[in-house]
């Protein structure tokens, strides 16, 4: 495989390895790709479905606002999505738990997007829309690339932690003592870096080092890497709207 020339449809068939020194065949890891991305696009059409709903009936958001019902269950809404990845981990190669719980996961925090998506104006949120998808597009075609000439973005891992560490503690702050529109557009501005550095750190485990049963848990690093970094430019644009 290694000596045979190459030919025009090797990457349409998926016949050529993805990276230098590839030891699985490339047809599976294709495959596997193709099947992480499909559970992804699914995610964001219903996170998208269930946002737009969210937005466009205003007492739904009314409700959430007005209540103190409203606001217990918004607290639930935003805790669900970390109670329900507990599982997740533990039963994420058990069909059909897993895609129950992925369910449950991602209607949650689609909840959560719109609820944050319905207090902005649109041309805000069209702008994040538009920038995120271009990021994320970019950023993928890049790490693929990279991965053919032999990079390696593995490195990237305890520094994007420590970063996400400084985030917490930065938007912990925030909330205890806020500094101001400055500050928050310093933090969508930082936090959107460290998102882009997570999709292509996720995209690359995606290309190397992801077994073919992590297919669930994948899917949920990636949208969770999209679904950050839209709303990490939504504060910056918000901020600079205001």
């Amino acid at each position: 495989m290694w000596n045979q020339p190459y030919r025009k449809s090797d990457v349409e068939t998926g016949a050529r390895p993805l990276y230098p020194m590839m030891l699985d065949t490339p047809e599976l890891r294709w495959s596997f790709i193709r099947k992480v991305y499909s559970i992804i696009t699914i995610q964001l059409l219903a996170t998208i479905a269930v946002a737009s709903v969210v937005v466009s009936v205003h007492p739904i958001a009314h409700f959430f606002v007005s209540s103190s019902a409203g606001l217990a269950l918004y607290i639930i809404l935003i805790i669900t999505p970390f109670i329900v990845l507990c599982p997740l981990y533990y039963y994420h190669q058990k069909h059909p738990v897993n895609f129950l719980l992925l369910g449950v996961f991602t209607v949650s925090l689609a909840f959560v997007v719109g609820l944050t998506c319905a207090f902005t104006s649109g041309k805000v949120i069209l702008e994040s829309v538009i920038l995120t998808t271009a990021v994320v597009i970019s950023l993928t075609l890049y790490t693929f690339w990279a991965a053919r000439k032999g990079r390696d973005f593995n490195f990237l891992g305890p520094f994007l932690f420590g970063a996400v560490l400084v985030l917490m503690v930065f938007a912990l702050i925030q909330i205890l003592f806020p500094l101001g529109k400055i500050s928050v557009m310093i933090y969508g501005c930082l936090a959107s870096i460290i998102f882009c550095g997570y999709i292509i750190y996720d995209t690359d485990n995606l290309i190397k080092r992801f077994s073919y049963d992590e297919y669930i848990w994948a899917a949920v690093s990636l949208y969770l890497d999209v679904i950050n970094l839209f709303l990490s430019l939504l504060t910056v644009f918000r901020a600079a709207d205001s």
